[in-house]
């Protein structure tokens, strides 16, 4: 018999695993839950094969030494990491779609007349054109009995007019007393007087346009009368920071796509599908039952969802694309944003539900905080603790995972592949190495400090309210967010460069024997992780936004000639068209869109195949543009990755 040398046997799992990706995964739907168990299940045995191997062979002897303690807390924080992944897996492990449900159901109210329904859109430092997008996506929402109100915590003067002006309710209050939460439960006080009180209340962010469907779709749900709340998706019609800085919106999807394409329908199967704030529908009955929105913490919304189902009210998720909004456009305010995420769930669990209290919620949802909380607590804490563990080998010679390079690949390597394999079956590509690690790197520190915030402390704690809009033509250098990078870069290869080429001040290399390639390897990764994590921080100009692709053809007139050609970008202020030449910069004339009209154009600019244009619509073609980009019932934004075209992207990126 053929005996194949140890570390290419060692191979024949990771072999098998890719085996069967190739020629398995592309036969079976994942919409299937047999499928989705059996495999979901069968990357979990392997994550748990791995775990305890690591727990038994890779980490050193007990005792109260350095290396025992930092070994054996690296291995503590891995195993519970994959504990997450495996109590996500089961949640994943069916799906729910109600699109037929809401087909079947429209009008359910029939004959009697339309429920009322109350568009309440909280803001508080918003600018103009944000909240002008926003009133007039809510404007053409397509249903016969609707109320629009804006709640400005800001208390502007000019907010004020502009409702005026659109004819839209305006509410203010005489203090901030719990922020959004707050906010809201004064407007439904104010409502609940007047002759025509809500039924049912959509809530929307400052900067999420809803698509004329969005209020016949959600309420479709509604006929089940223990339905106390419907979410929809949150989907993006520009890329977040670290998808443009990186200049792979195209080919990468935002964050979090995965959780509105995937997850939320898994935990509706289950019954926890949870509010996620905006985007959402509620029912003013199920709300009064609870005494309003909740204020015990800064995601309301969430704590919501507990709330209603401590009371025997359902949350629902229809995944349709039925709003589009603003993803934070800089990195800072996309962090931030992140950490309050956390801070809030942090609260919930200390301060209301924690998942082993005394309180009425079920078992499911007990699981489902525990979820939430293993998430935060582990995930980026776990990927700090990745970038570290190189360091403490380089420069203490302490080695926190004692394998051979045979070891890995017989344990580690068909593990990983798996994971990755059945999360790209069932989300269409959105899990990427490095790019995925540097998602959670940016972020790593300001929510593992949340984490400790909000479980170690009662509170009250203050917080930032994400900021949208504002100047972003500038290319902008966020150093305090790339100095931590720059450093954990430079120690890497400090590190590294001194161990290998002399015994100046240190020299572990030879310390974690045949585990030397194992170390490399790691370390390798992280310069990558580290490198791409400062790009990200490179913030890159946005001109012209927010545009959307709209291929179209549109006729130029320059001086009496026309210039047919084809619309390839539009924006509120400006368009990009191919097909025209011979056209000098600078050039006056008109462009004519169908249904907008004949809009007065400027030529500021050639392009490869065009021009881009500068539009000066009137208020009338203003608002019929803004329509136009974000009301139409169509997802925004890409919605699967592609690693081919992702890597060119990224390189691009990387050496501009």
């Amino acid at each position: 018999m053929l005996a194949l040398p140890p570390l290419l046997a060692a191979f024949a799992g990771a072999a098998v695993v890719v085996g069967l990706r190739l020629l398995l995964l592309p036969l079976l739907d994942p919409r299937r839950w047999y499928w989705r168990a059996l495999l979901l299940g069968a990357a979990m045995l392997l994550a748990w094969r791995y775990v305890i191997w690591r727990l038994t062979a890779t980490v050193a002897p007990l005792a109260w030494n350095v290396d025992a303690v930092l070994s054996w807390s690296f291995a503590l924080l891995e195993a519970l990491t994959v504990l997450s992944s495996t109590i996500a897996f089961f949640i994943l492990s069916r799906v729910k779609e109600r699109s037929s449900e809401a087909d079947r159901n429209k009008g359910w109210w029939q004959p009697a007349p339309a429920p009322r329904v109350d568009i309440l859109i909280a803001t508080y430092n918003e600018q103009l054109e944000v909240l002008e997008r926003t009133i007039i996506g809510a404007k053409a929402i397509m249903y016969p009995n609707l109320g629009i109100f804006i709640l400005d915590d800001g208390r502007r003067p000019w907010l004020r007019e502009l409702c005026e002006r659109h004819r839209i309710g305006y509410f203010i209050r005489p203090d901030n007393a719990h922020a959004k939460a707050g906010n809201i439960n004064h407007a439904l006080a104010q409502r609940a007087g007047d002759a025509d009180p809500p039924d049912f209340v959509a809530v929307l962010d400052a900067d999420f346009v809803p698509h004329t469907d969005f209020v016949e779709r959600a309420l479709a749900l509604f006929h089940d009368r223990a339905t106390g709340l419907v979410q929809t998706p949150q989907h993006f019609f520009n890329p977040d920071p670290i998808q443009h800085n990186l200049g792979i919106s195209s080919a990468y999807p935002d964050e979090q796509r995965h959780f509105f394409d995937n997850v939320e329908p898994a935990r509706d199967a289950w019954g926890i599908a949870v509010c996620c704030g905006t985007s959402s529908m509620v029912r003013v009955e199920a709300l009064e039952a609870i005494g309003g929105f909740p204020t015990e913490s800064v995601t309301e919304d969430f704590l919501l969802t507990l709330r209603l189902a401590e009371n025997g009210w359902k949350t629902v998720y229809l995944n349709e694309p039925l709003t589009e909004g603003l993803a934070p456009e800089g990195l800072r305010e996309y962090i931030v944003q992140r950490g309050r995420w956390c801070l809030g769930m942090m609260q919930i669990v200390r301060n209301v539900y924690n998942p082993f209290g005394g309180h009425k919620l079920s078992l499911i949802h007990r699981l489902s905080v525990f979820d939430s909380l293993l998430y935060w607590t582990t995930t980026f804490p776990f990927r700090l603790a990745s970038i570290i563990g190189p360091l403490l080998y380089w420069w203490f010679g302490v080695t926190i995972v004692n394998a051979s390079v045979t070891d890995i690949v017989v344990y580690y390597v068909p593990y990983y592949i798996a994971v990755m394999a059945v999360l790209n079956w069932l989300s269409k590509g959105l899990f990427i190495p490095i790019v995925n690690d540097v998602a959670q790197l940016m972020a790593a520190w300001p929510i593992t400090r949340a984490c400790a915030l909000g479980l170690l402390t009662p509170g009250p704690h203050s917080f930032s309210v994400t900021a949208k809009g504002g100047d972003r033509t500038k290319v902008i250098v966020q150093w305090p967010m790339m100095r931590p990078f720059i450093v954990f870069f430079g120690l890497t290869v400090g590190g590294l460069v001194m161990n290998l080429s002399s015994d100046f001040l240190v020299n572990n290399a030879a310390r974690a024997g045949d585990g030397m390639v194992v170390v490399m390897f790691w370390t390798v990764y992280n310069l990558l992780v580290l490198l791409v994590a400062i790009a990200a921080c490179i913030e890159q100009p946005r001109p012209d936004r927010p545009m959307r692709q709209i291929i179209e053809p549109v006729t130029l007139t320059v001086a009496g000639e026309a210039h047919r050609g084809w619309l390839v970008n539009l924006g509120v202020g400006g368009a990009r068209i191919s097909g025209p030449s011979g056209l000098s910069v600078g050039a006056q004339g008109s462009l004519r869109l169908p249904i907008i009209g004949e809009i007065a154009a400027r030529v500021i600019a050639p392009t490869l195949d065009g021009y881009r244009i500068r539009l000066t619509p009137s208020e009338e073609q203003r608002e019929r543009i803004i329509a136009r980009l974000h009301t139409a019932a169509v997802p925004p934004g890409t919605g699967k990755g592609d690693i081919g075209q992702m890597i060119r992207e990224l390189a691009r990126a990387l050496t501009r």
